[in-house]
């Protein structure tokens, strides 16, 4: 099973409606690695590694987010594996 990284970047209502512990909920359902940060602009950042199948379904759970968020934007940017060596579990990142 090969892994992948991805990096995206989320807008619309995503701050102060549990968007980052929604996420971090998935993304441990899902066997994932990585972290979720707000961002000072107001958007969500997310990096995960692994399988396509669970990124896809990831990727999925972010566009439709919690039921108080609203997504208007989901932006997929590149990320390499040196950004998340070391990185075991999914969890909350610093803001950036």
């Amino acid at each position: 099973m090969s892994r992948r990284i991805l990096r995206f970047f989320v807008t619309g209502r995503v701050q102060g409606v549990g968007f980052r512990a929604f996420l971090i909920c998935e993304a441990n359902a899902l066997g994932l690695d990585g972290w979720a940060r707000n961002r000072a602009d107001g958007s969500v950042e997310a990096l995960a590694a692994g399988p396509e199948t669970a990124l896809t379904s990831f990727i999925e759970a972010a566009r439709r987010g919690p039921p108080a968020s609203r997504v208007t934007e989901l932006r997929e940017a590149p990320a390499d594996e040196s950004e998340i060596a070391g990185v075991e579990g999914f969890g909350m990142a610093a803001t950036a």
